[in-house]
């Protein structure tokens, strides 16, 4: 099976208290939000921090189309709500467009071994 990797970044608010009770969040998330991730086709999804920046790391299948994982989203309330909590803590980067959240990045380089 081919599978497919997406990078994003992401902007926390860039205050120690807020960004401590995100990675809290993260400790535990909630399983109806690990069970939409996985049933929209995402293999893999890891995120990293440093300072107040968001990177996150998505492998998937072939299946996985992001307009169907965004229509999935927009109707599972409880999705809503984690997107909702954790939005107090972020904030979007400078070039984003009204409403939109993690950027998708471009790759510039893979050295392949």
């Amino acid at each position: 099976m081919k599978t497919y990797r997406h990078c994003f970044a992401l902007d926390l608010i860039n205050d120690d208290e807020l960004i401590s009770a995100y990675k809290k969040h993260h400790e535990k998330v909630w399983p109806e939000i690990v069970e939409s991730i996985k049933d929209s086709g995402i293999l893999n999804l890891e995120i990293y921090l440093v300072e107040n920046r968001l990177f996150m790391i998505m492998d998937v299948n072939e299946s996985f189309s992001f307009d169907k994982k965004n229509e999935n989203d927009a109707n599972n309330p409880t999705v809503q709500e984690w997107e909702s909590l954790m939005w107090k803590y972020q904030q979007a980067l400078p070039t984003a467009k009204e409403g939109e959240k993690w950027l998708l990045m471009e790759k510039i380089y893979h050295l392949k071994a």
